[in-house]
């Protein structure tokens, strides 16, 4: 996988954190909005509920207040009237004619309560507010001597005087027990899943507000409805219960989001492996696995698209092959005939530019589709890429290889793209032809001719020989052996090629019999010398076996230059006795 394509996943998944982060911020805020209007909602139905309760204490004193205001300020029996007002959330009720109490009922527990109110230094300054501004005003919460806390509600009576003129009479009052009065209310709220704090002002007009009842020691970051009575103004604070938001429901949604966030990462990882393992598939389709070229398939497939999209492009077609590459895998073996391919393969790449679709057909042979160029602006670098020297590595020595190449143009030899490797394969076997490592240009007088010819291998050839065959380096100190074929080794007693190395310790020398070595490569070293041999020699000597035995044979040599081991023999030995009978035969019949 590209190292680009690698950090895909990484991205996707920074990405999805990130989008899942601003999900789930945004769901939390709209869901903490949601719940603040519902909360907002029930906190004003509620508070209402709570004000129409604290009205059902306000009506005692205002029944009261109709009393006095019908019988002229008078209330005649008030234990009895009292009795009837009272309820299970009253403590007492009082009246305080000219602010000073003289009645209370119940009277048992309550005789401390008979104070003067406008005066009395915890309570004179509200109850003064109240005859003042004639508005019913609310004092506490404070503790009851009976246990638990109240409430005291007084309302300021007024009653007209002779001249139709409103006079102060007193309060009217009644002692509430709290939360009692608004238990029902409360305890709704709380089953409904909510935490509460109703607090009321300390003193109307009052910011300071002080608590009358809650559910929770504290409330974070409640919804506040406030709400007035009288004089009074009273706070109700609702929260719910978890919360403005909800932690589980948050930590499902992360735990959901993570998966599918993890999931789409590892769905990108998956895409993008199955698309590498595609595109290694198709470069394994279309790729030689020895030297990283394009195969014939990839190659063919390149051609196709060069025709579709530059049809009228001129460009130049290549064939290329080893020269000798049979001889290098049979002497040297195939893992060094595939360094030889190889190093072809890489002086291909910095021969050529990356336009040029380069490819190796199979075994030897190398093909180039160079496009963009004509025959003679591809001439220069064709040359100097067929003659550049080019080694491969066999025990520590560098040996010398040779190309030989021909190249066709598309403008103007060529029909169509496909028939420019044809002709460059016409012009390659012009060049096997003419000696090898060479290359030349197509030209239409070459003739297209079977290449069978050009197909022998040198182990069929060196198998089928009439006679035992071997090469050796052509030099006085060292005539080292370096191949000897079948029949050779058969006619030195020896099981193969190496059992026949081991014996002749590798020189040609030790194959002649001891006494006649020095003559016998005098011999040979004087018809190479002179000019009429022409290189050749002809030498009978007796061939020494692995058994010890001798035979008698008659070696016709040659020698050659090799490009790989410089000047060399090919001998030809043949058996006397085995001729000689041969002769006897053909003269008695």
């Amino acid at each position: 996988m590209p190292p680009k394509k690698k950090t895909y996943p990484a991205l996707v998944f920074l990405l999805g954190l990130l989008i899942l982060t601003v999900i789930l911020y945004q769901s939390d805020k709209d869901e903490q909005e949601h719940l603040r209007t519902i909360t907002h909602l029930n906190a004003a139905t509620y508070g209402e509920h709570l004000s129409h309760d604290i009205y059902r204490g306000i009506m005692i004193t205002d029944a009261l207040e109709d009393i006095l205001i019908s019988e002229n300020g008078k209330i005649d029996n008030f234990p009895k009237v009292a009795d009837k007002l009272m309820t299970d959330y009253t403590q007492s009720i009082q009246i305080a004619p000219n602010g000073v109490v003289t009645d209370i009922y119940p009277a048992a527990g309550n005789e401390a309560g008979k104070i003067d109110l406008l005066n009395d230094p915890a309570r004179g300054e509200i109850c003064r507010y109240g005859r003042d501004y004639k508005v019913v005003t609310l004092q506490g919460p404070f503790d009851l001597k009976q246990g638990g806390q109240g409430i005291a509600i007084r309302n300021p009576v007024y009653l007209e005087d002779t001249n139709g003129n409103s006079k102060f009479w007193g309060f009217t009052i009644t002692i509430i027990r709290v939360p009692d009065i608004f238990a029902n209310s409360v305890q709704a709220l709380t089953n409904f899943g909510y935490d509460y704090q109703l607090s009321k002002n300390i003193f109307p007009g009052s910011d300071t507000y002080e608590e009358v009842s809650s559910s929770s020691s504290a409330l974070e970051n409640p919804v506040n409805y406030t709400f007035d009575i009288g004089g009074s103004s009273f706070q109700l604070s609702v929260v719910p219960k978890h919360g403005l938001h909800n932690p589980k429901e948050l930590f499902l949604y992360t735990i959901i989001g993570l998966c599918v966030v993890l999931f789409l990462t590892g769905l990108t990882a998956v895409i993008l492996m199955v698309e590498d393992q595609k595109r290694i598939l198709q470069i394994t389709a279309t790729t030689d696995p020895l030297t990283g070229l394009l195969n014939r398939k990839g190659f063919d497939e390149q051609m196709k698209k060069v025709m579709v999209n530059h049809p009228n492009l001129p460009c130049v077609g290549v064939q290329m092959d080893i020269d000798d590459f049979k001889f290098i895998n049979d002497m040297y073996g195939h893992a060094i005939g595939d360094m030889a391919l190889q190093t072809l393969a890489q002086s291909m790449r910095n021969a050529f530019p990356k336009e040029a679709i380069l490819c190796r057909n199979g075994g030897d042979e190398f093909s180039i589709l160079w496009v963009g160029v004509t025959e003679d602006e591809a001439k220069e670098t064709i040359h100097k890429f067929t003659h550049q020297p080019r080694f491969f590595s066999y025990q520590g020595e560098q040996k010398p290889f040779y190309i030989s190449l021909g190249y066709a143009a598309h403008r103007p030899h060529g029909s169509d793209v496909v028939d420019l490797i044809r002709f460059a394969d016409v012009a390659l076997y012009e060049v096997k032809l003419h000696g090898k490592h060479n290359c030349l240009a197509y030209r239409p007088e070459y003739k297209i001719q079977h290449r069978c010819s050009l197909g022998f291998r040198l182990q069929d050839i060196s198998r089928n020989l009439p006679g035992a065959f071997l090469i050796y380096t052509a030099d006085p100190q060292n005539d080292r052996i370096l191949f000897a074929n079948h029949e050779m080794i058969e006619l030195a007693g020896c099981q193969d090629f190496d059992d026949f190395m081991e014996y002749s310790q590798q020189h040609f020398h030790h194959l002649i019999r001891p006494d006649e070595q020095a003559a016998v490569e005098a011999s040979i070293w004087k018809q190479i010398s002179s000019e009429k041999a022409g290189n050749n020699d002809y030498v009978k000597f007796h061939f020494v076996k692995k058994d010890g035995t001798c035979r008698p044979v008659l070696d016709h040599g040659r020698r050659i230059h090799n490009s790989y081991y410089g000047d060399v023999f090919y001998v030809l030995i043949m058996d006397c006795d085995l001729v000689e009978s041969y002769y006897r035969k053909s003269r008695d019949s």
